[in-house]
């Protein structure tokens, strides 16, 4: 067996594994992964349109700030931040966690609070 082919029944056990727990978070983080690489290509290319740009126009003296220097960048950042929303979800500020988090907080002020005169 291929050292390709071994990875990819490798990877393919992995993800199908009887833990159902286990499966939710390979998933899971495969899809960060995803969202992470999507991040790097996006600065990559966006660096190399960029300073392509300003070299030709450093040269050609036909003007930097165009719309055709940015709007890659503008809409694929539209386009990443929908892929972020789609991976970190749309609570990724006000989640579960923090919502408890900010409850138990509350609770803990005002039992201070109350045994403050007694």
């Amino acid at each position: 067996m291929g050292r390709f082919t071994r990875r990819m029944f490798e990877e393919d056990s992995r993800e199908f594994s009887t833990d159902e727990n286990y499966n939710i978070a390979y998933k899971k983080v495969k899809r960060i992964k995803g969202f992470y690489s999507h991040l790097k290509v996006y600065f990559i290319v966006n660096a190399i349109i960029l300073i392509s740009s300003f070299n030709r126009d450093y040269i050609g003296n036909s003007g930097f700030w165009n719309w055709h220097t940015f709007s890659t960048a503008i809409f694929w950042g539209i386009a990443l931040i929908a892929h972020g929303a789609t991976v970190f979800g749309t609570d990724l500020f006000f989640n579960d966690d923090w919502e408890q988090k900010k409850i138990q907080n509350y609770m803990e002020k005002e039992k201070a609070n109350t045994n403050k005169w007694e």
